[in-house]
């Protein structure tokens, strides 16, 4: 009797232990000035998508937690929620950097930026990269046209990410993350203006805001 009582205690002990509190990700405020072809509204649209992507991120976080649990018995739940969740996660993370690039207003890169420098040390006259950043940003379907630091070879790179998952450089930080779906533009330039919104992305970013980036990347 002496032992049950024991394994009593400690069963009830063992059960009024608290879960731990799963960190949470917060929804970012950025000071967005007008913008040249960029409408107030279709800001105002995105950034309901940029909080949704943060209150999914933190959900599935949460529900990953508790399935945890039973690991085993949830074992395809995880996978796919797990799978799932770097759909979310990429998208809290590249809308932090598109935002943030038009904040402060628009500043062109200064020439003796680091940045800069780095720029045409890689991929030779900055308008020529430009340019043909831009190009990338063309490419037909949704997702995102981004400028990486690689940290293991410590140089620029650039790439097309399809959606926001698929086509992420391991191992390397973003710099400029172009969001190139649809919603990001169609409102105000209507499909046939994605050149020019392209155009005016640039137009419109504070490049002292990217080339802190970069400094912190290669840091």
């Amino acid at each position: 009797m002496f032992k049950n009582d024991i394994i009593k205690v400690q069963i009830i002990s063992k059960s009024r232990i608290p879960a731990k509190k799963m960190k949470q990700f917060t929804t970012k405020t950025f000071t967005i000035p007008v913008l040249k072809g960029i409408s107030q509204k279709t800001n105002e649209e995105h950034l309901k998508l940029y909080a949704g992507y943060v209150k999914n991120a933190n959900s599935l976080l949460e529900t990953l937690g508790q399935l945890s649990k039973e690991a085993e018995k949830n074992a395809y739940l995880i996978g796919e929620l797990g799978r799932r969740f770097s759909f979310e996660f990429n998208g809290v993370r590249n809308h932090e950097l598109y935002f943030s690039a038009f904040e402060g207003g628009a500043k062109a890169l200064a020439s003796t930026s680091t940045l800069k420098k780095s720029i045409e040390e890689e991929f030779g006259p900055f308008e020529n990269w430009l340019s043909s950043f831009k190009a990338l940003a063309l490419t037909r379907g949704i997702g995102w046209a981004v400028l990486w630091f690689d940290r293991k070879d410590k140089r620029l790179l650039t790439s097309w990410v399809d959606e926001q998952h698929l086509g992420q450089l391991s191992n390397c930080a973003p710099i400029l993350a172009l969001d190139m779906w649809e919603h990001s533009f169609v409102a105000d330039y209507q499909p046939s203006g994605k050149k020019q919104y392209v155009e005016d992305f640039f137009a419109n970013i504070n490049w002292d805001v990217i080339d802190n980036n970069f400094t912190e990347a290669i840091r």
